[in-house]
């Protein structure tokens, strides 16, 4: 993915390989279209992912992953499925930065500090 060379990623994805954005309610049904999408989808620049976190077993990971076209900033959490070096399936939430529901500032800290 951090090539931006999206149909480059079909190496690593099984023939019966399928995504799911549960979020948008969309299923993406092939490795086909999972490429196009990703290589269609608008950005003002390249896009660069940094590794948040990885957890792994053989058979299944999970990724918390930064991305950002130098304009656009989101971060995805994506679940793998893996069998036979191949990912077969991918649920992938792209969570929205929101406010918290009422105010909690006696009992919580923000993550990051805030920008000026």
């Amino acid at each position: 993915m951090a090539t931006n060379d999206f149909h480059s990623v079909k190496a690593v994805l099984a023939d019966s390989f399928s995504a799911d954005w549960p979020q948008t309610n969309e299923h993406i049904p092939t490795p086909d279209a999972f490429c196009a999408l990703n290589a269609a989808y608008p950005a003002a620049g390249p896009w660069r992912f940094s590794l948040n976190r990885l957890i792994a077993t053989a058979t299944e990971a999970v990724t918390d992953v930064t991305v950002t076209d130098g304009v656009t900033t989101a971060r995805a959490i994506t679940f793998f499925t893996v069998r036979d070096k191949k990912i077969q399936k991918i649920t992938e939430y792209w969570p929205e930065l929101t406010q918290p529901p009422f105010d909690r500032t006696q009992w919580t800290q923000p993550l990051t500090p805030e920008t000026p």
